[in-house]
């Protein structure tokens, strides 16, 4: 098979998988090729100290960017940790480390450390690499990239294919990656995710150089990696899918009890909360508030193929939640904060809706003339944050402090502002 990376080292872009409009006359889109193998086999999995201090040694001896990629068994098991990570680097080729039997990876990190990081929709991995130990201090994100650059797809197999001309195998995408021992073609399908990440990275760099885009996507993937752990998120059983069916209090505090159970069940037995229970069942059964078991049994998700211990342990959440006093009820909706709704915005001020509306209306006439998703010029909720309370007195340097305090980066500052003051000023009430 013809090298990869001479296919990668070509400047222009290929055109077959959904690149961006290539206004410099590109050539026909060829056929992409499949790719099949890594180019030096499936390595052995790394399962024990002396073979991760080989790779550990290896990769620090590497030279330039490091490919990362992370396996996790969601809806499997329970939370999203790492069952195999996978790295790729110039000089030391390809490892498959199992982070089940080296569960510190932080020698790896440490050996990494300053070397710039490429992952494909790295805010998916970093959480899980953290865990063991690893987290970059420099990072370029391909998918994050492809979106700044105008490509209508991000997914890896349209990126690898689309600029590199190859066709990747994802059919083990979704598999329950904490099977041991895991199957050859799980392995070959895990090392040929990083085969061409330091390739497509290259020639992504291309391209947002040629469109002056370049700076921007730095400044984005030093705030992802600098960005701390994600806050726990408060009340998460009010995520059940389906909850907007749940009205009264007391069916709310039968979600929650419920959600509780289930999620203690799952973390004890270390699957995925919904192979213990569905969310559609939980619903099903805070909308009818059964009396007891036999009625809880009749109720979707809960027929004869479940135990009758099991169903005494959900009959017994439910009684907890009919059994809480009014004080104890769970609020129907979270305590918001900052501005309201947007659907909310007409009937409480008026004058902000106007400002949402041309605001909304300038950043996506922006986004279109750059070529990028909207959400990637600014953060939806930044631009209702400044349009509900903007500065008192609405110019660019005030406007530019707004967006700077919600966090934006300077390059969505610097292309932002104008089309927030004006959107500002239009909105604003006559002095």
């Amino acid at each position: 098979m013809t090298d990869a990376q001479d296919t990668a080292a070509d400047v222009s872009l290929r055109t077959t998988g959904g690149a961006p409009p290539d206004d410099g006359g590109s050539s026909a889109a060829e056929a992409p090729i499949p790719l099949l193998e890594p180019r030096e086999g499936i390595p052995p999995v790394v399962a024990d100290a002396d073979a991760l201090a080989e790779v550990i040694a290896a990769f620090a001896a590497g030279t330039g960017p490091v490919a990362v990629d992370a396996e996790r068994a969601s809806g499997y098991r329970y939370g999203q940790r790492a069952y195999l990570v996978q790295l790729r680097r110039e000089g030391a080729g390809t490892a498959l480390i199992d982070p089940v039997a080296c569960p510190d990876l932080s020698g790896l990190g440490e050996a990494l450390s300053g070397v710039e990081w490429v992952l494909h929709a790295a805010t998916q991995d970093l959480p899980c690499l953290r865990e063991i130990g690893m987290m970059p201090t420099r990072l370029f994100d391909t998918e994050l990239a492809g979106r700044l650059a105008g490509f209508p797809r991000v997914g890896l197999g349209a990126m690898v294919e689309g600029v590199l001309g190859f066709v990747l195998e994802k059919g083990h995408s979704a598999v329950d990656w904490s099977t041991r021992p895991l199957p050859e073609p799980w392995l070959r399908y895990a090392a040929l995710d990083v085969e061409l990440l330091v390739d497509l990275r290259d020639a992504l760099e291309k391209e947002l150089d040629r469109q002056g885009k370049l700076e921007w996507a730095r400044q984005e993937f030093a705030a992802i990696a600098a960005a701390p752990p994600a806050e726990p998120r408060k009340d998460p059983w009010r995520r059940t899918s389906g909850m907007h069916k749940v009205r009264r209090r007391r069916q709310l505090a039968v979600v929650r009890e419920m959600w509780q159970t289930r999620d203690r069940i799952a973390q004890r037995r270390d699957v995925s909360p919904g192979k213990v229970l569905s969310d559609a069942a939980i619903v099903e059964a805070a909308l009818a508030l059964p009396a007891d078991v036999q009625a809880l049994m009749a109720l979707n998700g809960f027929g004869n193929r479940m135990g009758r211990r099991q169903l005494e342990q959900w009959q017994a959440a439910v009684d907890r939640a009919k059994s809480l006093g009014e004080s104890q009820l769970p609020a129907p909706g979270q305590p918001v904060t900052g501005p309201p709704p947007p659907r909310a915005w007409a009937d409480k001020d008026p004058v902000a809706a106007a400002r949402l509306s041309a605001a909304r209306a300038g950043v996506s006439a922006l986004a279109e003339r750059l070529n990028m998703p909207q959400e990637n010029l600014i953060s939806p909720d930044t631009v209702r944050r400044v349009c509900w309370e903007p500065p008192k007195a609405v110019d660019a340097e005030t406007v530019a402090a707004a967006l700077a305090g919600h966090g934006a980066r300077a390059w969505q500052v610097e292309q932002v502002t104008p089309v927030l003051v004006a959107a500002l000023s239009a909105g604003a009430p006559p002095s």
